[in-house]
């Protein structure tokens, strides 16, 4: 209860079904946290550490893509329990609504390649989200970081699991129409569904009811092969079937998708979930080819950073070593060197001795005629430069940096009311 007096709420920023997540500032430090505190009612601290999403942030955390969980608050007075998690600028619904104009396509996949980490860190760790959807995906500073973990469950568990469970938009197939035969690869599924509504700025599947929702997937990609529907249908109480459709398919929603993307967004809507790409492979896919050569750049310049920084950790030895390191502006990590002399050779770094090598003259296969030497007559001084179009800078005042593309992050939060799904 005392460190519930440590936080001061400063704002509302939304409610849920099962929690209502508020900004918060630390009294101590000053820094603002996402205060998510549960509507059910705890009995005990274990039993709030013993949540399933309590146990998912703490196995899944540290990791860059997964939101970060700093403090858990147990009120044993009102027997309800707060969440202090890192506080994040928008989610992607709010990143992507009103726009008159989609992201580019470079950005897209910034955060496609960030969101496919992050359901890769949690599938080899054992847990699968079973609630992927652009509210859930939270930005800031464009790093994505996923979100809301109440939903989870270990991939080891064993089938059927509970059927309505992740948001009817972006519910797979194999939750559609089986009674709860379900895997990780639903969460490929609802990644894929977000990937085309950062696209295209609409969602790819607006289902009104569950009939609805499996007749708008065949609308786009076509009814399955017999095949696919016999696995469904042993694992369905009810019978069903659908006539034969084929699809408007994919491009013709995004024609200006590149066809890299293209192919991975197919890979990932895959109707089986058997043939569905999984989000290891997704990671290697040729749409993020440009990603992971920028992030093997970046580990090979920290790691001569890092070899620099290990040769400069020691006293130098010879003048040479001292020289190189002054020429590159280190002067700051050798500053426990206690030598008068190498000190003011870093202050002022003097050339390398030359050596005393006599190189023999190069020897000319032909002979070369001496040319006349040219004159120029002499015209007088050259003419003073003074006038103002002679100058190298402008005198126009620089303008102010384009910033029209930053305009949507500053929208004010507004209510989204998407009926009961």
């Amino acid at each position: 209860k005392d460190n519930l007096l440590i936080f001061l709420k400063i704002l509302f920023i939304g409610e849920g079904t099962f929690s209502e997540v508020v900004k918060v500032q630390n009294l101590k430090n000053g820094k603002h946290y996402a205060c998510k505190t549960m509507k059910q009612s705890i009995n005990s601290l274990e039993q709030a550490h013993n949540l399933r999403e309590v146990q998912a942030m703490k196995r899944l955390s540290p990791h860059p893509n997964i939101l970060q969980l700093h403090e858990l608050i147990f009120d044993p007075d009102t027997r309800t329990l707060s969440l202090i998690c890192e506080l994040m600028e928008m989610n992607i619904y709010e990143l992507i609504r009103g726009r008159q104009y989609p992201l580019t396509e470079n950005k897209v996949k910034h955060y496609m390649y960030q969101l496919c980490k992050a359901l890769d860190h949690m599938h080899s760790n054992g847990i699968f989200h079973r609630d992927v959807k652009p509210e859930n995906i939270l930005i800031k500073h464009d790093v994505l970081k996923l979100a809301d973990f109440g939903s989870c469950r270990s991939v080891y568990s064993k089938p059927p699991h509970t059927e309505y469970i992740s948001t009817r938009w972006y519910r797979a197939p194999e939750c559609l129409l089986t009674d709860g035969y379900y895997s990780l690869k639903m969460d490929i599924w609802s990644a894929g569904c977000v990937f085309f509504e950062i696209m295209s700025l609409n969602p790819l599947f607006p289902g009104s009811n569950e009939v609805d929702q499996v007749s708008k997937i065949h609308d786009v990609l076509g009814t399955p092969e017999s095949m696919v529907l016999q696995k469904f249908k042993q694992s369905r109480s009810m019978h069903f079937d659908f006539l034969p459709r084929k699809g408007c398919g994919l491009s013709q929603l995004v024609p200006r998708c590149s066809a890299p993307s293209l192919s991975l967004l197919y890979q990932m809507l895959a109707y089986d979930p058997d043939e569905r790409i999984s989000a290891r492979v997704a990671l290697q896919h040729t749409c993020f080819r440009e990603l992971r050569l920028g992030e093997r750049r970046a580990v090979g310049l920290q790691r001569n950073i890092g070899t620099v920084d290990a040769d400069t950790s020691s006293t130098p030895s010879s003048v040479e070593h001292l020289w190189r390191i002054a020429r590159q502006g280190r002067r700051q990590q050798l500053k426990h060197i206690t030598d008068p002399l190498s000190r003011r050779m870093l202050h002022y770094p003097m050339e390398l001795p030359k050596l005393n090598v006599v190189l023999p003259a190069p020897k000319i296969p032909y002979p070369v005629p001496s040319l006349p030497a040219l004159t120029i007559p002499h015209r007088g001084s050259l003419p003073a430069i003074n006038s103002k179009k002679c100058h190298s800078h402008s005198t126009k005042p620089r303008e102010d940096a384009h910033r029209s593309s930053l305009k949507s992050y500053y929208m004010p939060p507004l209510e989204r009311k998407r009926g009961d799904y």
